[in-house]
């Protein structure tokens, strides 16, 4: 794929979340009146989550005809090529009405997300990269310098396929290294904290790959080192941080 079709498709992944962001938000408001149902423990749906990916799967249809959509509400099929969508991440924060919560699409190619876009609406804070390409904060071309001092920080991704033994491992590795973990159940927004320097890194041994698309590319494109593991069944690990995270956090042989 060229820079210019990736930078297209930056734009357009960046358009497309900014409207679907605007329609969240509008939910967001009125969070109050919205049905809510459960999928499994502590995970939530409600009808802003499916219209918004609705709304996202119209959008990129006109923009990408025949181009396959895969989406955490609605499904879908992987291609060679294709969108992959998380119209609400972090619903059960988008519920209690804390702002850390967004929405996430990434353009994947052969298995690697290339294009990606996240927003956090109420933060009105959104980021857009494509790989070799650099990154959009709010629309603007983020010029690369370097990262501000080590917090000695990271995000902590939790869910209900975690290995507790594995996450238990991973924390005591990280405290026993001197870090520190925040874990604010939503991985676009950890990752776009980690990809603005506000994190030294996202940590997540087990989520999907609709949570992490858009944010395995903005925090590439920001200068961090992220690895990826397929652990087969939809189920996907992700460590994207400094050199430093990194050295401490990944498991052996990964």
């Amino acid at each position: 794929m060229s820079p210019a079709d990736l930078v297209a498709r930056r734009a357009a992944a960046a358009s497309v979340v900014a409207d679907a962001a605007r329609m969240a938000l509008g939910f967001f408001r009125d969070r109050g009146r919205l049905a809510i149902e459960t999928k499994r423990p502590r995970d939530f749906v409600t009808a802003a989550d499916r219209t918004v990916e609705r709304h996202v799967r119209a959008r990129l249809a006109a923009l990408f005809p025949g181009e396959a959509v895969v989406g955490e509400e609605e499904g879908g099929e992987p291609a060679s090529h294709f969108w992959i969508v998380d119209p609400i991440d972090g619903t059960s924060n988008f519920l209690a009405g804390s702002p850390l919560w967004g929405v996430s699409l990434g353009y994947v190619v052969d298995g690697e997300p290339v294009v990606g876009a996240v927003e956090a609406p109420v933060l009105r804070e959104a980021l857009a990269g494509a790989a070799g390409c650099g990154l959009l904060f709010n629309g603007a071309p983020l010029a690369p310098g370097p990262r501000p001092p080590s917090l000695g920080v990271v995000s902590l991704g939790d869910g209900a396929d975690d290995d507790l033994g594995e996450m238990v491992a991973l924390y005591s590795r990280l405290r026993h290294a001197g870090w520190y973990a925040h874990s604010y159940h939503c991985t676009s927004v950890s990752m776009m904290f980690a990809a603005l320097g506000r994190l030294d890194g996202h940590l997540q041994p087990r989520t999907t790959l609709w949570d992490m698309a858009g944010g395995v590319v903005i925090c590439r494109e920001a200068g961090l080192a992220v690895r990826r593991l397929d652990r087969g069944g939809g189920n996907h690990g992700v460590w994207a941080g400094t050199k430093a995270v990194l050295d401490v956090s990944l498991p052996a042989g990964a």
